[in-house]
């Protein structure tokens, strides 16, 4: 009689690092006899892999753990794990106000340990082999990278290097095996992640190592290589001219400066002035000409006045960036700024995102309307009631502009696009975060 294989359900929550960690685990409990299924109420095991970076974050995850809870005393589940960012950070607390839950883990990190710990509560045998191995979770045309784990960066707001530790450089011989693997199952777009992608090789080799890296990926044979967290205090300016001078490099770069005023960038303990920023964002453009840069800016950081954030919106104003995100800032007990007064109104602060973001959408309208007419090649990622939805190099994964398109120049038809291949589209018009366009070739 045929054995009935254990059903997993994998609930991944937060960071794109998280669905890289969540892929590994997926991989191994395939390779343990495990039947991954999409919808928790079908299995008997769940897994969650939680994110505690921020307030908002921290309550989702809880949510979601109480969910599974309820699952469990419905009794649907017959085991119901969690790991992750609020596990690592947590652990104690949640044991002790949810010990419904059968086991919490921490982070998986760059070793098999934590793997190999859930593999035996699952029931199933760890295959040491496999360390390295990912079930993609995403669109079969991309896929992560992460290049490293943890940071060693002091920033006074981040509470990372709590749960994830200090920063850890993956050796490169096993990034450049990783990579193979990836593009030989047919990944177009590598999308490197880490904490700090700047700091890459620093703690292993003795120097940074991102340039020689970027080499290494770029002659595997990738279509696009982006580059994702660059911090920007001694941000290595080698990494430029191998940007502009590998044409599968993307002209993107994710660099989070979170904040432009002196004294707050020094209570930050960013590492960084105004002016350096200012001249770093000027040499890059100047460098790579025709990139994209994608910032995070934090509002509503203790001391934050009205005066420095209208200083905040000039420099805004001035600098255009091309993608641009915010978040309130979230007062994260254990670390350097939980000893200063959380004196911002919450209030005050959403006022402030908003207003950022009004102002970023009024930039990026202005900046694609320019696109208007031209031609760009574009990733079509999914197709979606008769329309196309893709992207530029311009443009990362899941969270920046997408091209929607809805027709076709003759030879081709929008059902007939394919996801996951390249095509050259027109821009016929633009919003503020997405463009429209028409096909025109292969």
């Amino acid at each position: 009689m045929k054995t009935k294989l254990p059903k997993l359900h994998v609930l991944t929550l937060g960071c794109s690092k998280n669905t890289v960690d969540s892929e590994a685990l997926t991989a191994q409990a395939k390779a343990n006899d495990f039947l991954i299924v999409d919808d928790a109420e079908r299995a008997d095991v769940m897994m969650i892999n939680t994110c505690g970076f921020i307030e908002e974050a921290k309550q989702e995850s809880v949510n979601a753990i109480l969910g599974g809870v309820s699952l469990r005393q419905q009794g649907k589940l017959k085991k119901l794990l969690v790991m992750g960012c609020l596990s690592e950070r947590y652990k104690t607390d949640l044991e002790r106000e949810l010990p419904q839950v059968d086991r919490y883990f921490g982070v998986i990190g760059l070793g098999g340990d934590v793997l190999q710990e859930i593999l035996k509560e699952l029931g199933g045998e760890y295959k040491h082999e496999l360390l390295g191995e990912r079930a993609l979770s995403t669109p079969a045309h991309f896929a992560y990278l992460k290049i490293s784990e943890g940071c060693d960066n002091p920033c006074s707001f981040c509470a990372i290097p709590l749960m994830r530790g200090g920063h850890k450089t993956k050796p490169m011989p096993a990034l450049i095996d990783e990579a193979k693997s990836l593009r030989a199952k047919g990944v177009k777009e590598l999308v490197l992640i880490g904490q700090d992608l700047t700091y890459y090789g620093l703690d292993l080799y003795g120097e940074r190592k991102l340039a020689d890296l970027l080499k290494r990926l770029s002659d595997i044979g990738f279509e696009w290589i982006r580059l994702l967290y660059a911090y920007p205090a001694k941000f290595p300016t080698e990494i430029l001219p191998v940007m502009r001078e590998r044409e599968n490099i993307c002209k993107y770069l994710d660099m989070p400066i979170q904040h432009i005023n002196d004294d707050l960038l020094k209570s930050m303990r960013r590492g960084i002035t105004k002016r350096r920023t200012i001249e770093l964002i000027e040499q890059i453009r100047a460098e790579v000409p025709n990139i994209r840069l994608r910032t995070t800016l934090i509002l509503g950081y203790p001391n934050e006045t009205e005066e420095i954030f209208e200083e905040t919106l000039a420099f805004i104003e001035q600098t255009k960036f091309d993608r641009l995100g915010c978040f309130s800032y979230s007062h994260e007990e254990n670390t350097a700024a939980y000893l200063l007064k959380d004196n911002v109104p919450t209030k005050e602060k959403k006022r402030r995102v908003k207003t950022v973001m009004e102002l970023q959408q009024k930039i990026s309208l202005e900046k694609n309307e320019k696109l208007i007419g031209q031609s760009m090649r574009v990733l079509i990622d999914r197709i979606e009631s008769g329309a196309a939805y893709g992207r530029t190099e311009f443009d990362a994964p899941e969270v920046d502009n997408e091209v929607v398109i809805t027709s076709a120049q003759k030879g081709f038809k929008v059902k007939d696009l394919k996801i996951g291949e390249f095509y050259n589209a027109v821009v016929t018009d633009a919003e503020a975060f997405d463009l429209f366009g028409e096909i025109t070739s292969d």
